[in-house]
């Protein structure tokens, strides 16, 4: 692979032949308003898929950004309101996120924290790390930590493995799951040293990476998440459904697949945030539900994620796959199956003798 810096600017990215010159004056409003970084496994990967493609899609800006719609929020799920103090978000009562840093190896263009992420958003000081980890030791019910930003995966391995080191001596915490797009943005970032910071502790490690495209499991990608897995490491996926990405059943079925044997198990298949200028991603909940019941008699089991909304405003997440129980005209319930056939499913035998 040739030396390719990462793209940050509009020009670079027409340079690099990912845009066209005339479109990098449209676009400098754009990366004024919202971070762009393209780093260099993700150039090549673009420039072999198309500029039109899924790849492409993903991580190149669009004037479309700066179209907000109304329901579009520049908070959509709530963090702000559940931010006790710097770099904790605090939702739910026994997990909670951690955010490290604000930086990402990639800027996707359909980030729900896109008036937050960035190069200028910067690490938490020690100070303000400090107060983060004592809040979570001083809050017993917390049983989960979430690693997340930004991306934690591009902190340094000694400053990444000091955090995950701090944590193990938090005795409530009996989980750690760390949310990156690195592996797939960066996969020469995963080395051993950093595969040794996420292994500094006793406790349950989960990786969570972000991938919605199968054409984003490249050899080194695969090859970056088996180190990881290798170690012992439990690799989970999040995807977001993605309006010209992978809005189809065809797509849909491949990635879960690739994911499955690249170790990954399919874990959430997100409805998109409505963050601000993303609407030309959106794909409407009805259209979404039709593809993952499709996908329930294509795959196994393992290979099922949850389809699932984070509710505007920060009230939670909750699964929105179209249900599969109904009843009939008499209360008796009917189950439909993956070819959408009706079935009754009988009541128990009464235990009247």
């Amino acid at each position: 692979m040739d030396a390719v810096p990462t793209l940050t600017t509009p020009e670079a990215l027409a340079a690099a032949g990912l845009i066209d010159d005339t479109h990098a004056t449209a676009l400098r409003a754009v990366a004024a308003r919202y971070a762009v970084a393209v780093p260099p496994a993700l150039h090549h990967l673009i420039r072999a898929t198309g500029r039109d493609g899924p790849l492409a899609k993903q991580f190149v800006p669009s004037a479309l950004e700066l179209i907000t719609a109304p329901e579009e929020r520049s908070d959509p799920i709530g963090d702000h309101t559940h931010a006790p103090l710097r770099g904790i978000v605090h939702r739910y009562p026994d997990r909670v996120l951690l955010l490290p840093t604000h930086a990402c190896a990639v800027y996707c263009r359909f980030c729900f924290r896109r008036e937050v992420v960035g190069p200028e958003g910067g690490t938490l000081s020690a100070a303000d790390l400090d107060n983060a980890l004592a809040y979570i030791a001083a809050t017993p019910a917390i049983f989960e930590v979430i690693l997340t930003g930004g991306d934690p995966l591009v902190l340094s391995p000694r400053r990444l493995g000091e955090i995950v080191a701090r944590l193990d001596t938090i005795p409530h915490v009996q989980v750690i799951r760390v949310h990156t797009r690195v592996p797939i943005a960066a996969p020469e970032r995963i080395t051993a040293e950093t595969v040794a910071a996420l292994k500094r502790t006793t406790k349950a490690v989960y990786v969570g990476v972000h991938c919605n495209h199968a054409a984003e499991l490249t050899a080194e990608v695969r090859a970056a998440c088996a180190r990881l897995a290798d170690a012992g490491l439990a690799l989970i996926s999040q995807s977001v459904l993605l309006r010209g990405v992978n809005d189809s059943l065809e797509a849909l079925e491949t990635l879960m697949r690739a994911l499955l044997a690249a170790r990954i198990k399919p874990y959430y298949l997100h409805q998109l945030d409505l963050a601000p200028g993303t609407s030309h991603f959106r794909v409407p909940l009805d259209e979404g539900q039709a593809l993952v019941k499709a996908l329930r008699g294509r795959l196994s089991g393992l290979a099922q994620p949850t389809y699932i909304l984070d509710i505007p405003g920060g009230a939670g997440k909750v699964p929105v796959a179209t249900p599969w129980l109904g009843q009939d005209a008499d209360g008796r319930t009917v189950v439909s199956d993956p070819s959408g056939r009706e079935h009754i499913y009988p009541p128990p035998a009464s235990a009247e003798t």
